[in-house]
């Protein structure tokens, strides 16, 4: 069974403490990140945002020490949904396809969307196998291009056919 969409979307996730004043490096999952103020359901206020080394640096008004900032490793940064922009037809957000289920375009279910990566050409999809002998299914990827994915919708995404040979 699937998940239903979430009511928040998870936009970054704190992976450490940046310095000694309270700021925290960021792995972002969105393009507009510095576009929100609020996160958290109001729980966090973002004073600044700019691109480090590893990934993003923030500063929220709520944390005000490197300890306060080690101390957030591992928050996940949301807002509602309802905030985010509208999609076009050939977009989709992250959290939306992770968990779908897979199946080729000759009808077989193939497993589910694990992952989802970017390494500068495009998204890539990671998708598992289903489990055999009750151990979990092999991984293997393929690129969100129409090619290899020609469509998907909130219930599955279809894989052609020759992307899913082993």
């Amino acid at each position: 069974m699937k998940a239903p969409r979430k009511a928040d979307v998870t936009l970054a996730v704190v992976i450490g403490a940046h310095g000694i004043g309270g700021e925290v490096r960021l792995k972002v999952f969105a393009e507009n990140f510095g576009n929100y103020k609020s996160f958290n359901n109001g729980a966090l206020s973002l004073k600044s945002a700019r691109n480090g080394n590893n990934g993003m640096i923030a500063r929220f008004a709520e944390v005000a020490d490197r300890n306060a900032a080690e101390a957030m490793r591992g928050t996940e940064l949301t807002v509602p949904r309802s905030s985010l922009p509208p999609l076009a037809d050939d977009e989709y957000y992250h959290t939306d396809l992770i968990g779908l289920d897979v199946v080729s375009t000759d009808g077989e279910a193939i497993g589910r969307v694990v992952a989802i990566d970017n390494f500068g050409a495009g998204d890539v999809i990671e998708i598992e196998r289903l489990p055999v002998d009750e151990k979990p299914g092999k991984r293997f990827m393929v690129p969100m291009r129409v090619e290899a994915v020609p469509e998907w919708n909130a219930e599955r995404l279809v894989v052609e056919s020759s992307f899913t040979v082993e």
